[in-house]
């Protein structure tokens, strides 16, 4: 079900991940009936420039054509080599790319199959690790990892070759380092959700000073604190910084692995309310 047929007012279509339109081009779909199109359309002349991209327009309409007349053929095609190389990544020791089996799992709502999310904790790698050695050594680079997996999308513009290397990465990695190294075993829980002292935009547009990371426990968030993926925050202005929190901040720049939403880009200080 798309966001528009699930009841969405406006939404954002990334053509340029979901089929193959040129990068920075996506869709605005806009309900009529429910949503005033020419108010949008005067909101995005205001914040857009008035000179667009021609290219990027000619994209989207290529790619919409494409979907169109061969979509079904297309992503069929991609499904299945997405499913080839489920298969055969669940022959490599050490990893384990799920599927379908995960329906009805706690969290787990529906299954995308062009998406190949191999979990790597039974080589005794990161996410990151392995993330790493597959750009560094194999130029084969992942859309994103974490502390426990990394995430390879299937699109109708693979081929079965492509596909093959990934897999025969996979496997000459996991000849290197199966049984080196102990499994990963227990897994880093996300912390609770923190306590709301105001609302976020009260927090946004209050005073702030700016205090170490370490030292922030109590206070209340101005800044957003973030690991992506999942990009979802751990942390949002107007709640309560907890020391749960900051252990698993912690553990996440001890994996190297990616935490934003401070000025800081080192996520070493955050910006906190003055009550």
């Amino acid at each position: 079900m798309s966001a528009m047929q699930a009841g969405a007012d406006i939404c954002a279509q990334s053509t340029h991940k979901i089929i193959g339109a040129m990068t920075q081009a996506s869709f605005l779909q806009v309900r009529a009936g429910r949503v005033d199109i020419n108010r949008v359309q005067q909101i995005m002349n205001l914040l857009q420039t008035t000179s667009p991209s021609y290219p990027l327009m000619a994209s989207l309409d290529v790619a919409r054509m494409q979907i169109a007349t061969k979509g079904k053929e297309l992503l069929n095609r991609a499904i299945e080599l997405a499913s080839y190389a489920r298969r055969e990544i669940n022959k490599i020791p050490g990893l384990y790319c799920f599927g379908e089996e995960i329906l009805g799992q706690p969290g787990a709502f529906a299954f995308d199959p062009t998406k190949i999310t191999v979990n790597c904790k039974g080589l005794g790698l990161t996410g990151y690790e392995l993330d790493q050695i597959l750009a560094d050594e194999y130029h084969i680079q992942m859309e994103l990892s974490d502390l426990y997996n990394i995430l390879a999308v299937g699109s109708f513009g693979d081929t079965k070759d492509k596909m093959d290397k990934f897999i025969e990465a996979l496997r000459e990695i996991s000849d290197r380092y199966y049984g080196t190294r102990p499994a990963i075993g227990s897994v880093l829980d996300l912390p609770g959700i923190p306590k709301r002292a105001v609302t976020p935009r009260q927090a946004f547009n209050g005073k702030k000073r700016t205090v170490p990371l370490r030292e922030s426990t109590g206070l209340v968030s101005a800044e957003f604190l973030l690991a992506y993926p999942p990009g979802i925050p751990i942390v949002c202005p107007g709640e309560i910084i907890n020391e749960e929190v900051l252990d698993y901040v912690q553990a996440l720049k001890d994996a190297n692995l990616y935490v934003q939403g401070t000025e800081d880009p080192n996520v070493e200080y955050i910006k906190v309310l003055e009550l």
